[in-house]
């Protein structure tokens, strides 16, 4: 018997509302300096590989480190040192008042601050990406599968903003190596990462 798509759906989003609670406890349960340690060497391993080195230009995330994200702010010294352009999310509020998402171009990380939502924004009119403008872009993840899908908070920032640049921009998930799961729900807006990266691991997902 075929079951009917909307009791599918909602048994997904069920099982997500679960997986994100553990995960959220999972990783508040780590000291914070084992995960300092682990983001150092993830940060590591995302500037060794070769869709960074080959990247001109990438989009990183300021990380929520209260609620204990890879800490990934090395990599936007790393970038700029090697002369890669530098972009960052961010929301755009229509005449109507919908939220849009996109990726806009930062001088420094100075550009960023808290802009009526939770994390650092770069300003509403610095120059926003289009596609080909990126060629990398570094997503969080409360948890990932070795597919490349991946849990976040449920806002869906990078299930509707990441099919706006890639392809050519590769996706790359980054999480701790206890985030790392062999499967996850999985819903039709779900994107999947192209490649995902850990303290120990860099896995590719095509």
């Amino acid at each position: 018997m075929e079951l009917d798509p909307r009791l599918v759906a909602e048994m997904g989003a069920r099982a997500k509302v679960q997986l994100r609670q553990r995960m959220k406890a999972l990783r508040g349960a780590y000291p914070a300096s084992a995960l300092a340690e682990k983001s150092a060497r993830l940060v590591t391993r995302v500037a060794e590989l070769p869709a960074w080195s080959a990247a001109r230009s990438v989009a990183l995330f300021w990380p929520l480190l209260d609620k204990h994200e890879v800490d990934v702010r090395p990599l936007d010294a790393l970038a700029r040192a090697a002369g890669k352009a530098v972009y960052y999310p961010g929301f755009t509020r229509s005449a109507e008042g919908a939220l849009a998402t996109d990726l806009r171009r930062t001088e420094s990380v100075a550009d960023l601050a808290v802009r009526g939502q939770r994390f650092l924004e770069p300003p509403p009119d610095a120059p926003a990406a289009g596609r080909g403008d990126v060629a990398l872009v570094v997503v969080p993840a409360l948890a990932v599968a070795l597919t490349g899908h991946r849990l976040g908070f449920g806002v869906g920032f990078y299930d509707s903003m990441l099919p706006d640049f890639r392809p050519p921009a590769v996706a790359v998930v980054v999480a701790f190596d206890f985030q790392l799961l062999a499967e996850l729900p999985v819903e039709p807006h779900d994107v999947a990462g192209d490649l995902v990266v850990t303290e120990a691991r860099s896995v590719s997902c095509s």
